[in-house]
């Protein structure tokens, strides 16, 4: 086993960065499946506003759980490729599997609007996010 070497100042510095835009990341995700129920309930009047909402999203938030561990978004969480759409198609797939499982309601319309909502939720921000980078660096070095 190699001996301990403790990490550069710099590699510290990364790591805590990383670590943050990861649970940034992850928090945005879970902020934005929780947007995604709280609309849908809201579109088709349905009551418990709180409990309704975790009640129609947790199949979508372990599906994005599911995502982030099983692929290890956390290296890169803010990448279109492969995070964003991992996570974006995961999400869908796991959460309409786990209604199925529950006896929850899946028609094709729901998986097409979920599919569509979501994506423009969770690869959108993450397109937001990509540009303002890119803007940022091209003014840096101009």
């Amino acid at each position: 086993m190699p001996p301990f070497t403790p990490p550069l100042p710099h590699q510290s510095a990364t790591r805590s960065t990383s670590r943050r835009a990861a649970v940034l990341a992850a928090c945005a995700d879970a902020l934005l499946i929780l947007l995604f129920a709280a609309i849908g309930r809201d579109a088709h009047q349905r009551g418990e506003i709180i409990t309704g909402v975790f009640a129609t999203a947790w199949p979508f938030l372990v599906g994005a759980a599911v995502s982030w561990l099983a692929l290890r978004l956390w290296r890169a969480p803010l990448r279109l490729w492969p995070a964003g759409v991992s996570v974006w198609l995961g999400t869908v797939a796991v959460g309409m599997l786990l209604r199925v499982v529950t006896g929850q309601t899946v028609v094709l319309p729901f998986v097409i609007v979920a599919l569509l909502s979501l994506g423009l939720f969770l690869l959108g921000y993450r397109l937001v996010t990509a540009g303002v980078r890119r803007f940022r660096t091209r003014r840096r070095q101009a």
